[in-house]
C-alpha cells in the first residue's frame, strides 16, 4: 500500500489527505475564497499529525477537476510545487469520480450521475458505474445546462443515484432524467478522502505522471473566476 497526500480545492470545501499504512486521515472545510489562505496550514499539520515527511510520501494526489477555475489552479499548484520539491510524481484524479464514489459506497454498486455547480446556470456532469468504491466513466465528463443533459441512461434500464452540489439546479433536469433517480445526495463535495482511495488505485496501475505534466481539468473554453 502507498503512502500518499491528496489535496483538493475545487469547489467551496477545501481538504487534504493522507494515506498511511493502509489508514486514511483528513482535513475537511467549507471555507469559500480561502483556499490559498488555509491548504498549506491543512496539510502541514495533517503530516506532522501522521508524523510524516514529504520524502516518506510515494506520490502527491490532488482533484483535477472540473470545478472552480481558481480553485483548481491553487490545488494544481500546491500538488506540482510539493510533487518538485520532494520529488515525487503527481496522480491527477477525477472531482466528479471522487463524487461518485463517495456517493456510491453505502450502495456497494450503483450508478451515479455525479455533477457539479458550474456556475452560470451549467453543471458538470458524468455517468459512473461504481462497484466495490471504484468509479467507471461511462461516456465522457461533461458541461452544459442542465435542460440540455441527455436523458437516457448508459445502462438500459437502470435507475440511477445522483449526487453533488449541481443537483441546485435539478428541477431544471429533464423529467424523464430525474424520475429515473432513486436517491437525491446534493450536499456531496469531492472530499481528499475519496480522492486518495481512487489515487491509490491508479498508484497501482502505473498511472502517476511527472510535476511538470500536472494540468487541471478545465471542461470550459471560456474561463471565469467563480
Amino acid at each position: 500500500m502507498p503512502t500518499l497526500l491528496a489535496l483538493d480545492a475545487s469547489t467551496e470545501a477545501c481538504s487534504c489527505a493522507v494515506l498511511h499504512n493502509g489508514e486514511v486521515s483528513e482535513q475537511f472545510e467549507l471555507v469559500p475564497r480561502q483556499h490559498t489562505q488555509r491548504l498549506l496550514p491543512m496539510i502541514e499539520q495533517l503530516m506532522a499529525v501522521a508524523g510524516l515527511g514529504f520524502g516518506d510520501l510515494d506520490a502527491i494526489a490532488f482533484g483535477k477537476g472540473p470545478g472552480s477555475f481558481t480553485g483548481l489552479r491553487i490545488a494544481a499548484g500546491v500538488a506540482q510545487g510539493l510533487a518538485f520539491a520532494a520529488d515525487r510524481p503527481v496522480l491527477p484524479v477525477s472531482t466528479l469520480a471522487a463524487v461518485a464514489a463517495q456517493a456510491g459506497c453505502a450502495a456497494g454498486s450503483a450508478l451515479v450521475f455525479a455533477c457539479l455547480d458550474a456556475r452560470i446556470d451549467e453543471i458538470y456532469w458524468g455517468w459512473y458505474a461504481v462497484k466495490d468504491g471504484q468509479p467507471q466513466l461511462l461516456g465522457n465528463e461533461h458541461l452544459c445546462t442542465p435542460e440540455a443533459v441527455p436523458v437516457a441512461l448508459p445502462i438500459l434500464h437502470a435507475t440511477a443515484l445522483a449526487a453533488g452540489n449541481g443537483l441546485v439546479y435539478c428541477e431544471r433536469l429533464p423529467p424523464a432524467l430525474t424520475d429515473r433517480f432513486t436517491m437525491l445526495q446534493p450536499d456531496v463535495l469531492p472530499r481528499s478522502s475519496h480522492i486518495i482511495r481512487l489515487a491509490a488505485a491508479l498508484w497501482r496501475q502505473g498511472g502517476a505522471i511527472a510535476p511538470e505534466a500536472v494540468n487541471p481539468v478545465y471542461l470550459r473554453d471560456k474561463v471565469t473566476h467563480n
